[in-house]
């Protein structure tokens, strides 16, 4: 008589989903035997929270059965994959009522003993805490690389500036050089030199214009005694 071997079945103990949202069931199996289509099957049933029968959910072999009545109607999908050893299945819109444990059961002749995962699914009308905290952990990390990016740039920024007032003060000329109202030095010389030509001008002009003044008053002094001697000579021959 052949050797029958036990299946291994895996799944997580416990799951959580908001009301409304979709979740998956995940369900994966090791065989001794070879796998293949022909030979695998995969029944999921649901027990509800409350006492009460067991409810057929999902049934494969070879090609997806999903149920055709009942409360998972249009709601339980296969998403396994038998030759990879994956018998998961995606429950649809969960409500409330989907509250309870799921289990999964894997057969692959000749395993046919072995023990099921089961799963409890827990519906919750908003996240819990570990999610918020989460939500909260990724806001907060991008807020932090914003920030971060914010610092290097006014870092960046303050260290242009810094190199520029130093290059100012070892150049301290260098912005008087550039700005086109202020002369160079050789051409504020060369203003000087001309500055002083044209005073000088100026002064012999003055002293020039003082001397001419002189003569002209001296020669109208002359012309006046010649006049004064003209009346006097006048003046003698009538008498």
């Amino acid at each position: 008589m052949r050797g029958v071997s036990g299946m291994e079945v895996f799944t997580s103990t416990e799951t959580e989903a908001v009301n409304g949202t979709n979740v998956k069931l995940k369900c994966t199996f090791k065989s001794n035997h070879p796998v293949s289509l022909q030979t695998v099957s995969v029944s999921w049933n649901f027990r509800p929270l409350h006492p009460g029968p067991e409810e057929s959910v999902f049934y494969y072999q070879e090609t997806p059965y999903p149920p055709t009545g009942g409360r998972f109607k249009d709601r339980a999908v296969w998403s396994g994959d038998i030759m990879r050893q994956d018998a998961s299945i995606t429950l649809h819109e969960v409500p409330p009522t989907f509250n309870g444990t799921y289990i999964c059961q894997v057969r692959n002749m000749p395993d046919v003993h072995g023990q099921n995962g089961e799963i409890v699914l827990k519906v919750v009308n908003k996240a819990t805490l570990s999610e918020i905290g989460i939500l909260a952990a990724a806001v907060g990390g991008a807020s932090g690389v914003i920030l971060l990016l914010l610092g290097v740039f006014v870092l960046v920024r303050f260290c242009r500036r810094r190199r520029l007032e130093a290059d100012l003060e070892m150049h301290p000329r260098a912005k008087e050089w550039q700005d086109p109202t202020v002369c160079k030095p050789e051409e504020a010389i060369h203003l000087k030199a001309i500055e002083k030509e044209k005073e000088v001008d100026s002064s012999d002009g003055e002293s020039e214009g003082s001397s001419g003044g002189g003569e002209e008053a001296g020669e109208d002094g002359d012309d006046g005694d010649d006049d004064d001697d003209d009346d006097n000579e006048d003046g003698g021959d009538d008498d």
